[in-house]
């Protein structure tokens, strides 16, 4: 075969780009680099930021048809404009004031709410009346109606997490709003009294095949949880670290997120490693540090912060108080694709060279 010439190659492809198609060997290296070439940075967002303006936006923002919402969503600056926290996550902060009950709607992203501040609220899925204190994990499973209510006399935020980011990629939105402002209430926590028993469920339901039946995962029970390892064996990578799961199939709380809690004790610096999902934190207790691609992101209690795919990290507590993280993750979409994988950092006894600091 006689080498083509420079003009024939370059009329070759400008005859493929006139006809919408793209020569495999142009962008080989694109599209199948070794290693994941995520865009998603890690990044740090300051609780005094985020309270601060969550309080500010009570005061501009009412609640109502329309604005659906009070939200600050956190928008990840690697992203190019992207409204989501990773390339598959959504994370925010919400607030509801006394006496507000924010509209009732439903839509095909799932979400989550971990509750930062306040009690005596409410999140109405499919009109369970889930009331809401600190610390507790509520879901509201894709397509089911919700709303929102505060019935105490102080402010109420929380952190949301959804897949919408996800599921605006796969073109698989939709969005309905209830018809009337809120959704009648038919039972009030009622997915607790029926599976929040430990190793139990009724024999005369039969539960949703995808998601957890429990909508609120209390934080009494889950905060006891943690501190029964005492100074037991736990994960060198995250420590004492629990995942929430479904107690019907013993699988992730929803199919595309998985949430997590995790205690970092007094005086550990955990190993770093690396895996194929994303992740959101929120720092519930404590103060401490997680050293994220060799870059140090110091963090106290109310902050929030990204970890993306593939990305070293470890965490570390130089505190005489302990730390709690909640986080939510994707890790269930890779894993049921097939796409799931860890490594361990073998170098300088498994922790980074701090080679900066966020915002240093």
């Amino acid at each position: 075969m006689s080498a083509a010439k420079p003009n024939q190659i370059e009329s070759f492809y400008q005859e493929a780009e006139a006809k919408h198609l793209i020569p495999l060997w142009k962008v080989t290296a694109k599209l199948l680099p070794p290693e994941p070439q995520t865009k998603v940075l890690p990044y740090l967002w300051k609780w005094s930021d985020l309270r601060r303006m969550a309080y500010r936006a009570g005061d501009l923002v009412p609640i109502e048809r329309g604005g659906e919402r009070r939200v600050l969503a956190f928008v990840n600056p690697g992203l190019e404009g992207k409204y989501a926290a990773t390339h598959t996550l959504w994370g925010a902060v919400q607030i509801v004031l006394p006496g507000e009950i924010a509209p009732c709607h439903r839509h095909s992203a799932s979400a989550i709410r971990f509750i930062i501040e306040g009690s005596r609220s409410f999140t109405n899925v499919d009109g369970d009346k889930c009331v809401m204190s600190r610390g507790d994990l509520v879901l509201t499973p894709n397509w089911s109606w919700h709303d929102h209510g505060n019935e105490s006399d102080q402010a109420m935020i929380w952190m949301d997490g959804l897949d919408l980011p996800l599921v605006n990629d796969l073109d698989g939105i939709f969005f309905e709003p209830y018809p009337q402002h809120k959704h009648p209430v038919t039972q009030v926590n009622g997915s607790e009294q029926k599976y929040g028993g430990a190793h139990l469920k009724p024999t005369w339901e039969n539960p949703p095949a995808t998601r957890s039946p429990l909508l609120n995962y209390k934080w009494e029970p889950t905060y006891d949880a943690l501190k029964r390892i005492g100074e037991g064996p736990a994960s060198p990578f995250d420590d004492v670290c629990f995942e929430y799961l479904n107690p019907n199939t013993g699988g992730p709380t929803l199919p595309t997120m998985s949430c997590c809690v995790q205690l970092i004790r007094p005086g550990v610096h955990t190993q770093a490693h690396r895996q194929v999902n994303s992740a959101v934190y929120h720092v519930f207790e404590g103060r401490g540090h997680a050293v994220i691609n060799g870059q140090r992101f110091d963090w106290e209690r109310g902050d929030f912060f990204v970890v993306p795919p593939w990305a070293w990290h470890e965490f570390a507590n130089e505190s005489k108080e302990e730390v709690i993280l909640f986080s939510v993750q994707d890790t269930p979409v890779m894993q049921a694709l097939g796409l799931y994988r860890e490594e361990a950092y073998t170098e300088n006894g498994g922790r980074q060279q701090v080679s900066g600091s966020f915002g240093g």
